[in-house]
């Protein structure tokens, strides 16, 4: 039988990886569209600096979402990308309503789906208040950096 206190170590992993894999893809699409398109779309929900603002995001995404993946700096990262999905959920969901999925028909192109509302953003800023709290889990960077640094003391003594 299957011991829950050794099983919830490892339940810091798949949140950290999709929340470090999700925020990688969201920076990465947000290049291969360009900057300048997100830009002119950070510009048109009249937020200042929008070309600053886009570069500062995507950064952000791309460096926070590595640092997830690999379990590194988790507590100093949250805080920059925590302040991302805030102002997404604030400035262009929330209008939207609750639900990521609505459901508008089935056309010869396939199915529609109408504009996400702030149900995906409160997902991930549970899975980073979660890291936050209970730390990164096993197979991570900070993990290690803090089992290294007790062993250290420890041998010091």
């Amino acid at each position: 039988m299957l011991n829950r206190t050794s099983l919830a170590r490892w339940a810091p992993l798949p949140l950290r990886l999709m929340v470090g894999y999700g925020f990688t893809m969201h920076g990465v699409l947000k290049l291969d569209r360009g900057v300048d398109v997100f830009a002119a779309a950070l510009e048109g929900l009249g937020l200042p600096a929008p070309h600053l603002l886009a570069w500062v995001t995507i950064a952000i995404e791309l460096s926070g979402g590595i640092a997830m993946l690999v379990g590194a700096y988790v507590e100093w990262v949250s805080v920059p990308m925590i302040i991302v999905l805030l102002v997404a959920l604030f400035m262009v969901h929330l209008p939207f309503g609750f639900s990521s999925i609505k459901f508008l028909a089935v056309t010869a192109e396939g199915p529609q789906f109408g504009k996400p509302g702030i149900e995906c953003d409160l997902l991930y800023l549970a899975c980073v208040a979660t890291l936050l709290i209970g730390g990164p889990g096993p197979f991570a960077i900070d993990t290690w950096r803090r089992r290294r640094a007790t062993a250290q003391s420890v041998s010091v003594r």
